[in-house]
């Protein structure tokens, strides 16, 4: 009997240190999500584009046979499944006094071409949340990727290339004061990397960094703000003489880009605006990167300089909230704005340098079930791509720009099968 009474005495005094572990255990835990997407589309002409052109980016020039045939034109079609996603949110105790979360999130999208099918992670990051102040360690979206307005299109592409599109491994720490957000974020690269793979920036020894204004209403009708940022790439360790000797090199390519954003929601619409302008955005899937300069090439050392790429691009999308029947539009336009020195031929490490711009019109029908969904989408999509003339022998001037050029445009039809989870 006095064992007994000693025992449910030491079980009464442990009961509330149980409790409180199994407490703190208990907010310990993962939640799944995702998407099964099966995309069924045909072209009237070859792409530019990834994974057996899934991801489109704009038409593929003319290519002409011995008879004068276009090669490139052409009905083709492809039935792919890799954009289907899962995603595991974590959730656990408290630290630092802020509230803790984190993310995996994996696709079939593969890392190449040669891995179509291939696992691959998209995001991977942890989180820390006080009352106002946000800390994210991680792989997550690009800021110039903004998930508070971007285009709802049903292509996988987004936008692409109208919209930046990258995920980075980052540091992000936000803020907010009332109803403004206050964004800063220093960045690699991994997938989606500069010309010559992510080595450039690491070896420039500073980040990729970024900083941006963040403005929401209350009652979330209106979400707007603006952003910019600063890229700097080493993209060579060393240079070769004339006499072949090797010669250590620290020349670096240093480029700026801007972004500034608006979404206004109504009971019935909403609507999107987006204007990104940036140099050397080859990165973030849009026209654009580098080139040598003509006047700093040093024949003794072999040592050069380089100068950007830039580009300005504006997007808009609109579409209906029905939670049966949704309407949609995008329509995209980008330009190559070439550089601001002379550039030596055939030194480009760049996207679309013979493209003067490209424009995209993509309306689209969504029926809603559940979690299921039919869309219907189509996709014109025109890329101005440069033709030689009696002025400019390539049909470039020695900025870059592109003087003369030929319209080349592809009409995308898709229909997708959507179930989330």
């Amino acid at each position: 009997m006095k064992n007994l009474l000693i025992s449910l005495i030491s079980i009464i005094l442990l009961l509330p240190a149980v409790t409180k572990a199994q407490d703190e255990e208990k907010k310990f835990g993962i939640n799944f999500s995702g998407f099964v997407k099966n995309d069924v589309f045909f072209d009237t002409r070859q792409t530019v584009s990834v994974r057996e052109g899934h991801f489109l980016l704009y038409p593929s020039d003319i290519s002409f046979d011995a008879n004068e045939e276009d090669i490139n034109t052409g009905l083709n079609y492809n039935f792919l499944s890799i954009q289907s996603r899962l995603k595991g949110t974590i959730s656990g105790p408290d630290a630092f006094g802020a509230k803790t979360s984190g993310a995996i999130e994996g696709a079939f999208f593969g890392h190449t071409n040669s891995d179509i099918n291939g696992f691959r992670l998209r995001h991977a990051f942890a989180k820390l949340k006080w009352e106002k102040t946000e800390f994210l360690a991680g792989q997550y979206w690009h800021p110039m990727f903004v998930t508070g307005c971007f285009p709802g299109t049903i292509s996988f592409n987004t936008g692409v290339p109208f919209q930046p599109f990258s995920r980075n491994p980052q540091l992000r720490l936000s803020h907010k004061l009332g109803n403004l957000n206050i964004i800063g974020v220093a960045q690699s690269q991994r997938d989606f990397a500069s010309p010559g793979g992510s080595t450039s920036l690491r070896n420039s020894g500073i980040p990729d960094m970024h900083i941006q204004f963040q403005y929401e209403t209350k009652d979330k009708k209106l979400f707007t703000g603006f952003g910019g940022g600063f890229k700097m790439l080493k993209p060579a360790l060393s240079t070769i003489g004339d006499s072949g000797a090797v010669y250590k090199t620290d020349e670096t390519v240093n480029s700026f880009s801007a972004i500034a954003f608006l979404k206004y929601k109504t009971p019935k619409l909403t609507f999107k605006l987006e204007g990104v302008w940036g140099q050397n955005m080859y990165d973030l899937l849009m026209l654009g990167g580098y080139a040598v300069e003509y006047d700093s090439i040093t024949n003794t050392t072999g040592h050069v300089s380089y100068t950007t790429l830039d580009n300005f691009s504006v997007w808009t999308d609109i579409h209906s909230n029905g939670k049966k029947i949704q309407a949609g539009l995008f329509a995209g336009y980008t330009k190559n704005l070439g550089s601001l020195k002379n550039i030596v031929t055939d030194t480009y490490s760049s996207r679309g340098s013979n493209i003067a711009y490209v424009y995209r019109v993509s309306p689209r029908l969504v029926f809603i079930s559940g979690k299921f969904k039919f869309a219907f989408e189509f996709e014109f999509t025109n890329a101005a791509y440069a033709r030689a003339s009696d002025d400019f022998e390539t049909g470039i001037n020695s900025l870059g720009d592109v003087q003369d050029y030929e319209d080349v445009y592809n009409l995308r039809s898709m229909f997708s099968v959507i179930y989330s989870f």
